[in-house]
């Protein structure tokens, strides 16, 4: 059995739009730089669930984050990442309608996982692992670990694909095969030999 397992921004959708992340801090009074380096500085305590949201957006603003302004951040954050890659999101869709073992495993906080589940050509993810739910985050090794014994699998029988290099030496340290995901005409041909049905 070969588990071929997703990595989600970058890869399954497009990478965020600057002019969403400024529509954010434009939604809130920010200043559009100042949050933009709040909004990444304090991402992967988010995405581990160290933080939670109303400490995160809070600590993005710099001041306290008021329940409507939290509701109105959640939704658009959820949405910036909600650009599929569409032709990644097709060969997706060929690996599940060929009957491969496929899953996801991305760094998203809980809030935005649930959104995003929502979405249709996520949800026919049967296995889907999101950082915040796991209180793990990439490269560390524990959250591949945790996600092949999730799996069933053993980490030799797992291809993981990323578009972050770290995040692919992380899985290759767990004893994985890592793919640098580059774009998927290039993911394609690497996946070929995998299954039959992917040409």
């Amino acid at each position: 059995m070969t588990w071929i397992v997703f990595d989600y921004g970058g890869v399954l959708c497009l990478p965020q739009l600057e002019s969403d992340n400024e529509a954010m801090a434009r939604a809130v009074g920010a200043d559009p730089d100042a949050f933009r380096h709040g909004y990444w500085e304090h991402r992967l305590e988010f995405d581990r669930g160290s933080l939670g949201p109303l400490d995160y957006w809070s600590a993005v603003l710099d001041r306290p984050v008021t329940r409507s302004e939290l509701a109105r951040l959640v939704a658009m954050d959820v949405a910036s990442w909600a650009y599929p890659n569409e032709s990644t999101v097709t060969l997706l869709g060929e690996l599940v309608g060929a009957g491969c073992d496929v899953a996801l495993l991305s760094n998203m906080p809980v809030c935005v996982g649930d959104g995003l589940d929502e979405l249709p050509w996520i949800a026919e993810v049967g296995h889907r692992f999101y950082s915040g739910r796991m209180g793990l985050v990439k490269p560390d090794r524990e959250i591949y670990d945790a996600m092949a014994r999730a799996l069933g699998a053993d980490p030799s029988e797992v291809v993981f694909i990323d578009d972050r290099e770290e995040n692919v030496e992380g899985a290759e340290r767990a004893g994985m095969t890592g793919v640098h995901f580059t774009d998927a005409a290039t993911l394609r041909g690497t996946l070929s030999g995998v299954h039959r049905a992917i040409g």
